[in-house]
């Protein structure tokens, strides 16, 4: 069987695409091409209803049958540490489940970024990929219960994804704690060297081999126009009904439009301290929990002047 032996589980818009950008980089380490296969987000085919705006064609994407996954590893050269990143393991509970089903001493990494600067990065990204409805970051956190109800997929739950002392304390219960590895974005960001040496050290391979984090590729933040706004909600027409076909003709479709939207960029907003005040009691008896599942502090991230966002 070629299964990998370690997972980057979580969590998006922390920096897990930049890590696994680094990992590639390391000879003792092999991890497939295809960035998160999805495998464990279902138990045989993903779920067909239609949801939020694109999601039939992301459920389109998940690698789900076990021979195609395990063909994922098949080219790793002999001894070479297997593994692969999908950064939704960690948040879907189900998935952990299944994790340790198949791999149970797998060792697991977690990168965990400020709940509230996550919550906006994974917004602005969808609203600069034409998909998010709403233009007003907070008013698309309230609306989560009525996506989640509706059937939206995981990457829209910008406040439940966050919520990471929920999500540790059912990883421990399943996972002992020497097979997880728990980060932070912001040393990733500015501690790269040291932040892979603990990955590298973490995953028994030899360290100081890879010191550089890549770049991360950014959607370009468009303006806010009448124009734009038409164009994003072609998108999200393509995005509903896009899965009726093939996904060459869809990118025939998309990609000029992205263009289009894209022609005219923006500054990315910045997170306000009203909309940090605003958000912030969705996780704060979270951070306690986290704080106390971990015995790190993480008191930094309750202040409402806070703000860590780098760019991303």
């Amino acid at each position: 069987m070629a299964l990998p032996d370690f997972l980057v589980i979580g969590v998006p818009k922390a920096g897990t695409t930049a890590l696994y950008a680094a990992l590639v980089r390391h000879p003792q380490l092999f991890l497939p091409g295809v960035k998160e296969p999805k495998f464990f987000l279902s138990d045989g085919p993903p779920p067909r209803q239609r949801g939020g705006p694109g999601d039939r064609q992301t459920y389109g994407e998940h690698i789900w049958r076990r021979d195609a996954y395990e063909a994922l590893f098949a080219a790793a050269p002999p001894g070479v540490t297997r593994g692969e990143a999908t950064p939704f393991y960690l948040y879907d509970l189900r998935a952990q489940e299944r994790i340790r089903q198949l791999i149970p001493h797998a060792r697991l990494v977690a990168m965990l970024r400020d709940p509230v600067d996550r919550a906006h990065s994974n917004w602005a990204h969808l609203w600069a990929a034409g998909l998010e409805p709403e233009s007003d970051f907070v008013a698309a956190c309230r609306a989560e219960p009525y996506r989640r109800a509706a059937g939206w997929a995981h990457f829209w739950h910008y406040v439940g994804q966050g919520r990471y002392g929920e999500q540790l304390t059912h990883l421990y219960s399943l996972f002992p704690r020497e097979q997880v590895l728990v980060l932070r974005y912001r040393d990733l960001r500015d501690r790269p060297t040291d932040t892979l040496d603990q990955v590298c050290s973490f995953l028994g391979v030899t360290t100081g081999v890879i010191d550089r984090v890549p770049d991360e590729n950014v959607i370009p933040y468009p303006a806010q126009t009448a124009v734009n706004d038409a164009l994003r909600a072609t998108l999200r027409l393509g995005g509903r009904i896009g899965y009726h076909f093939p996904v060459p003709l869809r990118r025939t479709f998309r990609e000029p439009l992205l263009r289009l939207l894209h022609r005219r960029k923006d500054r990315r907003p910045k997170l306000t301290r009203a909309q940090r005040a605003a958000i912030l009691p969705y996780f704060v008896d979270d951070i306690a929990l986290l704080e106390r599942v971990t015995g790190n502090s993480y008191s930094d991230w309750l202040s409402a002047g806070h703000n860590t966002l780098v760019p991303d």
